[in-house]
């Protein structure tokens, strides 16, 4: 009982109470009728430990992407895009539903020498005490659910916890290495797979490593050669297709291919797989992952009625609207206003809180990569049709990919200097970006293979006519790697960060940090209005600790975290 009674202070001490998180699906984890640890099998606390995760990784990710404009932020302001109540749930669900959890897990299986739970809980105990440092800066971690003994805990500074978590994996390494213990029953990352789990703690070494510029230690943990290297050893929460009882699909998919108009695309993610890079000679560079990340509805975004838009400038979307101080900043005349040109993407600019217009019926919406939902084979269809269509939302959350890695270590060798080859490993990312993204053709193959006839009497399968094929592909790799080649330092990194924001779609933690470490791309799409308030270092403390725990104060978006550069963002 000593695990419930620390539950039970927890909640009255920090103040923590179930709350709602856009993009997010936390309040699924909340669950009244959950069994208590006395209560509790091994296997049954190793399930909920994995569940609970996945709603930490869920909370964290989402607001950070859309600083990071990976997702569309929708409010004027940056205090108004996030505030006090906006980690209310995700600071629940890490201090009254996963810590707690853990300990009790590794009372039972320390007693049994269960060393798979147990290494792999730590695990996920150390990405989510690193993943609040890098969104709330300095946060409870050495007087956290000490039950009565210590009622309002106090914040360990940022490094201080990235140091423990770092010790807490190689804890987890050591356990896991060479151990013979029993997997658990259902392990959805890696199937009770232990050198994998090895291999995931390795990898968050490493990216803790690029936060903190410690090129020595991203260097050594390469040269050791046990990190996320392939697609197979990718860590993914894998979503199912089932609609009710429980619904067991990704987000995203719940979010546009219900009846709901769903929320809205970023236009400067868009933009950036669909016009933002030009060859060498000056010819548009089109992304060939970004039919699979994003559903036309129209294929024409422009020729809608007026009422249809909310474009804060005017009443079209004219590009000669556009702010003027967007260029000033990024240099950028290209910049896209209110839709993506010429393409049919419809979504919203930065910092757009205009009210919502009825454009449910030509609103971008999200594809088959990685919400499970359609592929765009220029059918412009709406998606809103009770969850019949596209991958079913069997989805995945990519927590942790090895296209993402490889895309670190290039950035590590550009702004670390390490041993690493930047070129070598941009395209390796990109190539293994792109063959993940194409897997998922096989959640709908009917439609990859249906025969087709275009406007110009050509005619094929849609995979060969609009997916990913080997010219395609190797036709984009050719152009990125032109233009490292032909770019400065600055340019590569900029090529480096661009690659990072598209291979790590569904991860908007990983696209702010890497924001706030090199302060690319450069041309990032300012916010709508300029008056747009203070760029968030770091968030602010959920209400549900600081109104109830006596030791922590509120703190200033303007805080930094202790590996943060300096850089001026906006």
């Amino acid at each position: 009982m000593k695990l419930i009674n620390k539950l039970f202070i927890l909640v009255l001490a920090l103040g923590l109470v179930t709350t709602s998180c856009e993009n997010t699906d936390l309040d699924l984890l909340d669950n009244p009728n959950a069994i208590t640890p006395d209560q509790a099998s091994l296997n049954d606390l190793y399930n909920n430990i994995q569940l609970t995760f996945r709603g930490v990784f869920l909370g964290a990710e989402s607001n950070p992407g859309g600083i990071a404009r990976m997702y569309h932020a929708g409010a004027f302001t940056y205090e108004a895009m996030t505030n006090q109540n906006t980690y209310n749930g995700l600071w629940n669900t890490v201090y009254a539903g996963l810590l707690p959890d853990i300990d009790a897990l590794l009372a039972i299986a320390d007693a049994g020498g269960f060393d798979v739970h147990a290494g792999s809980a730590k695990i996920m105990e150390a990405y989510s005490m690193m993943a609040l440092v890098d969104l709330l800066k300095d946060v409870p971690y050495s007087e956290a659910i000490q039950g009565t003994d210590v009622i309002s805990p106090s914040t360990d500074e940022g490094s201080t916890v990235y140091n423990a978590a770092l010790a807490l994996l190689d804890e987890a390494i050591a356990q896991l290495s060479g151990t013979n213990a029993a997997a658990p029953t259902y392990d959805g990352f890696y199937g009770g797979d232990a050198d994998k789990w090895v291999k995931f703690a390795n990898t968050l070494k490493l990216k803790a490593a690029l936060n903190t510029g410690d090129a020595s230690t991203v260097n050594s943990l390469v040269s050791g050669g046990n990190i996320i290297t392939d697609n197979s050893d990718n860590f993914e929460f894998k979503y199912g297709n089932q609609r009710n009882n429980p619904n067991s699909r990704h987000w995203m998919y719940n979010n546009h291919y219900e009846v709901g108009d769903g929320s809205y695309q970023s236009n400067y993610m868009m933009w950036l797989m669909y016009a933002d890079k030009e060859t060498v000679d000056g010819v548009t560079i089109v992304d060939p992952r970004i039919r699979y990340y994003f559903y036309r509805k129209v294929e024409d975004a422009a020729a809608q009625d007026a009422t249809t838009y909310s474009c804060h400038f005017s009443t079209f979307p004219e590009q000669s609207s556009k702010p003027a101080y967007w260029e000033t900043v990024t240099g950028d005349s290209d910049l896209p206003y209110c839709i993506v040109p010429n393409s049919g993407y419809s979504g919203r600019d930065h910092g757009n809180g205009e009210g919502i217009p009825p454009d449910g019926p030509i609103r971008t919406s999200y594809g088959l990569y990685p919400g499970g939902g359609q592929f765009d084979e220029d059918g412009f269809n709406d998606t809103r049709n009770r969850g019949t269509t596209g991958g079913l939302g069997q989805g995945v959350l990519p927590i942790m990919q090895a296209s993402l890695v490889d895309l670190l270590r290039a950035e590590a060798a550009l702004t670390l200097g390490t041993s690493d080859d930047a070129r070598a490993l941009l395209e390796s990312g990109i190539r293994k970006s792109m063959s993940r993204v194409e897997s998922f053709e096989a959640l709908v193959p009917a439609t990859m293979s249906e025969q087709r006839e275009l406007r110009d009497g050509s005619a094929g399968t849609v995979k060969d006519l609009y997916g990913m094929t080997t010219a395609r592909k190797d036709a984009y790799v050719t152009s990125v790697m032109e233009l490292f080649d032909a770019a400065d330092s600055d340019g590569k990194l900029d090529l480096v960060a661009k690659e990072i924001m598209i291979s790590a779609f569904g991860n908007g933690l990983e696209a702010y940090n890497m924001y706030r470490r090199t302060g690319m791309p450069a041309n990032m799409q300012p916010a709508l209005e300029q008056a747009y308030g203070q760029f968030p270092y770091s968030f602010l403390y959920p209400t549900v600790t600081t109104e109830r725990n006596a030791s922590i104060s509120q703190k200033s978006l303007a805080d930094r975290v202790f590996w943060d550069k300096g850089l001026d963002l906006y």
